[in-house]
């Protein structure tokens, strides 16, 4: 049996404790990297962004057993791999969301665990990967939609701060889906 949501919750609190400044550190360099690389739309994004979204989601997955910094750079380290990869989860989702909007958001749950497969295991890529989450997510794709759902209080304050507050925000949804993740790996 998973834990529940509010269990989850906890664990990444537990876990961000002593790290809340360094997280919303790294949220904000990553931002700022993001933001940089929208004046480049596809190439920043591609060459850039992407890599550095992939190393936000392993960073804020180590916040678990202690966070390096470094570690935001880390898809640039396997690039390829990881660029494959995530173009692929990129391109899966946005061809089932032609189908409608839903298809395309129950396919982005499927992938959800697509970067922390690629992280923990480093031979696996590309489809495999994907296919992993895939078989992972079957029949936990509601239960991480509402874990992201009982986020919505808190990013509604976070409006309130100018979105100053989604600095916090942001690195705790982001440990949450690790400990999602855990749980999930270890009930399997």
């Amino acid at each position: 049996m998973l834990k529940l949501n509010s269990e989850l919750r906890a664990q990444a609190r537990e876990a961000l404790q002593g790290n809340w400044v360094m997280a919303a550190v790294a949220a904000l360099i990553y931002s700022a990297i993001v933001s940089a690389t929208s004046y480049l739309p596809l190439v920043g994004t591609l060459l850039v962004g992407l890599p550095v979204a992939y190393g936000f989601t392993i960073l804020m997955f180590s916040v678990i057993k202690g966070i390096d910094l470094g570690i935001l750079f880390e898809g640039f380290k396997d690039y390829s791999r990881i660029m494959g990869t995530v173009v692929l989860v990129f391109i899966y989702t946005f061809l089932w969301s032609l189908l409608l909007i839903i298809p395309g958001i129950i396919k982005h749950y499927s992938y959800a665990m697509t970067p922390y497969i690629l992280k923990e295991e480093p031979e696996m890529k590309n489809n495999a990967a994907i296919e992993k989450s895939m078989v992972m997510m079957d029949g936990n794709k509601m239960k991480l939609f509402m874990l992201d759902l009982s986020f919505i209080g808190w990013a509604i304050l976070c409006l309130f701060t100018f979105g100053i507050g989604f600095f916090v925000l942001q690195p705790y949804m982001q440990v949450s889906h690790a400990a999602f993740y855990e749980d999930l790996k270890a009930q399997q």
